[in-house]
């Protein structure tokens, strides 16, 4: 059985599909023709079992070939290669033994010539890639972005690909795809369950304001002032009697001007009216969390309920329309973001990881569920989150690799 809700279960998934990963790529290459095709379909084919809630397996090396093989034909049959369906149903070979799970992550060497082997590309073709394997762009959506042809991307990948491949040595040739792999693999790990939404540059065409891996702070029209944490984007409408804000994702800290008209800011389906105050208000996974630095606020977690009032030093978390209880909390503390420090209490290094990425221009990844309960105390600072990361890790005794200044791997 894998479970993906489980985190063994999801380090096992991994293991598996890294292992397994060259003869997928293999495999769809042969049926599809194309060898960056394959890479995103087996890509794809790891994204639709991560977000799976659960499923049972009796084999799981076995049947993710099988998937993998599937896929490609589904592919074909899209694209309306009927001609060549029929060929691509021929029976998977199964005489190749699969790798050992425990070599899957074991490509520290292999990263980093493959780093060196990407500084020495053209700087279109590293920036097509980075694209690619980092930050999960589509080749249609990086044609766009760039106002290049798919094909001319396409090219600059297996140029990219092809330099990785060259960058390890002859014995260990096979472990140039693991360690691409691992790298496209992890992305889209922590692109589901570790914070990160591909869709959030979606979101950000609507907002009206929004923030990449800095703090911004802004100024409305009614002269409120906004600090927007990393990653963040809100929508602004001051119109019909009422000064609007919806925060689409990330986390905004308001200070309000008194004008007489209602200030209200909505967020996962609950909404915060002002009473005149300063607040918080942090999307997260499933929900939304208020809170109140100075003054007073009116959180409704969903239409019909009654408003919740929280004063300074509280703080409310809802979700799904369910509010939990309200907390006494140190709101300097917890709001000490806002001047570049993130300040913690005997908190797990995966919340302080998971925090730290939001101010990182790239991935950071943590290996090891273990490692990511381990506690943390202390302050750091959000515009050196590497740095943050060595100090942790000289006390804890974890290390790291990072790509090209945009993959992080800690373990």
């Amino acid at each position: 059985m894998t479970e993906p809700d489980s985190d063994s279960s999801r380090a096992r998934f991994v293991q598996v599909f890294l292992a397994q990963r060259a003869r997928m790529e293999a495999l769809v290459s042969r049926r599809v023709g194309c060898r960056a095709t394959a890479s995103d379909l087996v890509q794809e084919l790891f994204l639709r079992f991560w977000r799976r809630p659960e499923f049972k397996v009796e084999a799981l090396d076995t049947y993710l070939l099988r998937c993998a093989g599937n896929l490609a034909i589904d592919h074909l049959r899209s694209e309306g290669s009927r001609a060549r369906v029929a060929q691509a149903s021929l029976p998977l070979d199964e005489t190749h033994s699969p790798q050992a799970p425990e070599q899957a992550l074991e490509v520290d060497h292999d990263l980093q010539r493959i780093e060196a082997a990407l500084r020495a590309l053209p700087e279109r073709t590293r920036q097509i890639f980075l694209l690619n394997r980092i930050h999960g762009l589509k080749y249609s959506e990086i044609a766009d972005a760039l106002q290049l042809s798919q094909s001319t991307v396409e090219k600059h990948m297996m140029r990219a690909l092809d330099a990785c491949k060259a960058s390890v040595a002859a014995p260990r040739s096979s472990h140039w795809r693991r360690a691409l792999g691992a790298a496209a693999c992890l992305v889209l790990a922590i692109g589901v369950a570790g914070g990160w939404r591909p869709g959030d540059w979606l979101q950000d065409l609507r907002a009206d304001f929004s923030s990449a891996d800095t703090i911004h702070q802004v100024t409305l029209a009614d002269q409120s002032q906004v600090t927007l944490d990393a990653g963040s984007a809100i929508a602004v409408d001051f119109q019909q009697g009422e000064r609007h804000v919806r925060l689409l994702h990330g986390a905004a800290f308001f200070k309000v001007t008194h004008t007489g008209e209602p200030f209200v800011v909505e967020a996962a389906g609950g909404r915060v009216r002002v009473l005149g105050t300063e607040f918080e208000v942090r999307d997260q996974a499933d929900g939304a969390q208020v809170t109140v630095r100075s003054g007073r606020v009116a959180v409704t977690s969903a239409q019909g309920q009654a408003p919740r009032e929280l004063t300074a030093n509280q703080q409310l978390a809802y979700a799904e329309g369910l509010a939990g209880e309200i907390l006494s909390v140190d709101s300097d503390s917890r709001l000490a973001w806002r001047q570049g420090w993130l300040t913690y209490d005997q908190v797990p290094l995966a919340q302080v990881v998971e925090d730290l990425r939001r101010y990182y221009p790239g991935r950071i990844v943590l290996l090891g569920d273990e490692l990511g309960q381990r506690r943390v105390s202390g302050s750091f600072p959000v515009d050196e989150p590497l740095m943050a990361l060595d100090s942790l890790g000289k006390v804890m005794g974890f290390s790291r690799h990072t790509v090209l200044g945009r993959f992080t791997v800690i373990r």
